[in-house]
């Protein structure tokens, strides 16, 4: 399951340089995949769809930060939770129910972002 960023959301950025994966912007900020991975080529989004690695995105969030499903592990394979909800000081930062994964989803996912 991914995480989403609620709309309590104070801006404070304090979530941003603690993903492993970079799939966490500032609202407003457009986003690609090469953001933070060593990821070439195309990948293959949730929904099915391919996606180029190097395109711009437009921003999913413009008035707070937003979480990239497509990109979020939830950090599994590099720390025991998600760290963007651990450091989050209104708890805003909350599992996605309409982004449910697997384990072996989740760190098949970071394998491929990270060349692993």
């Amino acid at each position: 399951m991914a995480i989403i960023i609620t709309d309590e959301c104070i801006n404070c950025g304090a979530c941003e340089p603690e993903c492993p994966n970079n799939a966490i912007y500032e609202g407003g900020v457009e986003w690609a995949v090469t953001d933070g991975t060593s990821v070439t080529g195309t990948m293959k989004l949730m929904d099915g769809s391919e996606l180029d690695v190097d395109a711009q995105q437009a921003p999913i969030e413009e008035d707070y930060y937003y979480i990239v499903p497509d990109k979020c592990t939830e950090c599994m394979g590099f720390h025991e939770e998600p760290q963007c909800a651990a450091v989050c000081p209104v708890d805003c930062c909350v599992p996605d129910p309409d982004n449910e994964e697997t384990e072996e989803v989740l760190l098949a996912k970071k394998a491929k972002m990270h060349g692993e």
